[in-house]
């Protein structure tokens, strides 16, 4: 997505920032001269192959930008860094232009968007309501259409928040895929960089850039395989949705149950576990940990915290280790629930927000609202999961309402294929400018070092054994058909694939990780092994049956696939 002229990008990024004309968006701007100085030196340059030549960012201000000040919302806290955060370095490599740092709740603590001594972001459909928080200035840059692509981070919901306040995505990563050196802590061990953007192609090119292993970061981890490749939809995914009515307002309700409608297969899931976890975030050991990452403040200069924020890092600083260890039990037995439940799901869809409030509703009680709209999205950083909140519509009251998709740790190029559906389903313009979504990118083609396998089985999306193929880095290719020269049979209840026949089997191509074939493999009991499948379109390596195995087993191939047979035998 690089800009087409860097000078002409970044003027009207310039011309929509004083058109939108909101002081308590940024705490630092990069001058207007400085900014077009930049546009035309990167536009003298070329683009030489940087996939954000010109286009202008903004950045959350608890991320160092060399030169320009970190104040994490508190002015007297600032330092003006040397040097630029990876995340930030990476998006300057690829050509991008930073705008300028943007407002944030305090220390990244809070939903809201409200608790800064440098003002509130307007939120770009109401000022009357929050711009939902932490990383408030970063997604109303970007729902008001000044920048493409924002930074924000995300602990508790705060690169979520407020992308459902201001019809924007927000993608929150696997945490320790982007480095968080450089980034003021809020709960280290649960933080992660977050990404903005008008749409999840855009959001995902931006990860793209940022993601890469940091050894010098203590919380860093490798990515088990190439985790941000987009692939196809696949036919018989499984969403997981629940019963939320009872905790949303009825707008919620009405744009959540919509998007669930468009989701085709849906599965009603317990997330009762997890919204019991949500609440530790912010009532255990968690707010402890924030408090040690400023622990220097709270006993030397509490003064200079905002009154709310100061409040709840005061009482972290009471929490009990025995209470701690409570916690970390109870947060075990979420995780393995988790891990459970997306054995038998592709992605749990929930709302963002359970509403939204207004400014009116935080100055008459500053924490309570805030407690509740981290109802859906405190658990997903606990639980080591990975989400795309994207926008659901709009309310009776105009405002816009938001769900999220979830789903494991490093599965981001999966969910993004979800995620850009039920955008595009909902809504056709950005934020709040009226401008039409970009089109959708296309899948991404098979790279080097991965390896084609057509599976007729229940390695299928939707399937049973589906998940083996999705945690090894599976993703979907297409659907497609033998030439017609094969048998299919049923053994017990796994599918055998022979040659020898006269009949085409319809079955489905996956993109594995090529040294994941072996891990595969090693799971197919036999008489199923893989081979060379002639497909309508091409040789494929696939699932295959010995001969001698099918013998005595039930012929199925006048079905012409395994979900047929699956059909016919609930009939």
């Amino acid at each position: 997505m690089p800009a087409e002229d860097p000078v002409a990008a970044v003027t009207a990024s310039i011309a929509a920032d004083h058109a939108y004309a909101d002081p308590a968006l940024w705490i630092s701007r990069v001058p207007d001269e400085a900014l077009l100085a930049r546009a035309r030196a990167l536009a003298a340059e070329g683009p030489r192959g940087r996939a954000l030549w010109g286009v202008p960012v903004a950045v959350k201000d608890n991320i160092d930008a060399a030169g320009l000040p970190t104040t994490a919302g508190c002015p007297r806290y600032a330092y003006v860094p040397a040097e630029d955060s990876p995340a930030v370095a990476r998006l300057l490599a690829a050509g991008a232009i930073i705008m300028g740092k943007t407002n944030l709740d305090q220390f990244a603590t809070g939903l809201v968007g409200v608790r800064s001594p440098y003002g509130v972001p307007r939120n770009s459909f109401s000022a009357a309501h929050v711009p939902g928080g932490s990383s408030s200035g970063s997604a109303v840059a970007v729902a008001a259409g000044i920048v493409p692509i924002a930074l924000g981070t995300d602990t508790a919901g705060s690169g979520r928040m407020p992308a459902a306040f201001g019809n924007i995505v927000g993608l929150k990563p696997t945490i320790g895929s982007v480095s968080a050196r450089g980034v003021v802590p809020a709960c280290r061990s649960v933080d992660t960089i977050s990404v903005f953007a008008t749409s999840v192609d855009e959001a995902l090119a931006a990860l793209r850039i940022i993601a890469v292993h940091d050894l010098e970061d203590a919380y860093a981890r490798p990515a088990p395989f190439a985790h941000l490749r987009r692939a196809a939809t696949p036919p018989g995914g499984r969403i997981g949705i629940a019963d939320i009515a009872a905790l949303v307002t009825p707008d919620v309700a009405h744009a959540y149950g919509a998007a669930a409608a468009r989701c085709g297969a849906t599965v009603t899931v317990d997330i009762g576990r997890f919204l019991e976890i949500a609440r530790l975030l912010y009532d255990g050991p968690w707010v402890a940990e924030r408090s040690a990452a400023l622990r220097g403040v709270i006993e030397r200069r509490p003064e200079i915290l905002h009154p709310t924020t100061r409040a709840i890092l005061e009482g972290g600083m009471s929490r009990r280790t025995v209470d701690a260890f409570d916690a970390f039990h109870r947060l075990t037995q979420a995780r393995a629930e988790a891990r459970r439940l997306f054995a038998g799901i592709d992605a749990l869809l929930l709302p963002t927000a359970p509403f939204c409030p207004t400014l009116a509703d935080l100055a008459a009680d500053p924490i309570g609202p805030n407690a509740r709209l981290g109802t859906f999205t405190n658990f997903v950083n606990l639980c080591d999961l990975a989400a795309i909140a994207v926008p659901a519509g709009f309310g009776a009251d105009g405002l816009p309402v938001g769900v999220t998709v979830i789903g494991p740790a490093w599965l981001e190029g999966r969910l993004a294929t979800i995620a850009d559906a039920l955008h595009r389903g909902a809504v056709s313009t950005a934020g709040a400018t009226g401008r039409a979504l970009p089109p959708p990118a296309a899948p991404d083609a098979l790279a080097a070092e991965e390896t084609a396998l057509f599976c007729v089985g229940a390695h299928m999306s939707g399937l049973a054994l589906n998940g083996q193929i999705t945690a090894l880095g599976g993703r979907f290719l297409r659907t497609t058909r033998t030439t017609p020269e094969y048998r299919f049979h049923a053994i017990g209840d796994r599918p055998g694939l022979v040659r020898g026949g006269t009949v085409a089997i319809g079955g489905e191509v996956w993109a594995l990780p090529t040294a994941a074939i072996g891990a595969l493999l090693a799971r197919v009991p036999a008489p199923l092994g893989f081979g060379t499948v002639r497909l309508e379109d091409g040789p494929c390596l696939g699932f295959l049956a010995e001969a001698a195995g099918v013998e005595g087993a039930t012929e199925i191939s006048a079905l012409g696939d395994w979900r047929a047979w699956l059909a016919a035998q609930r009939r």
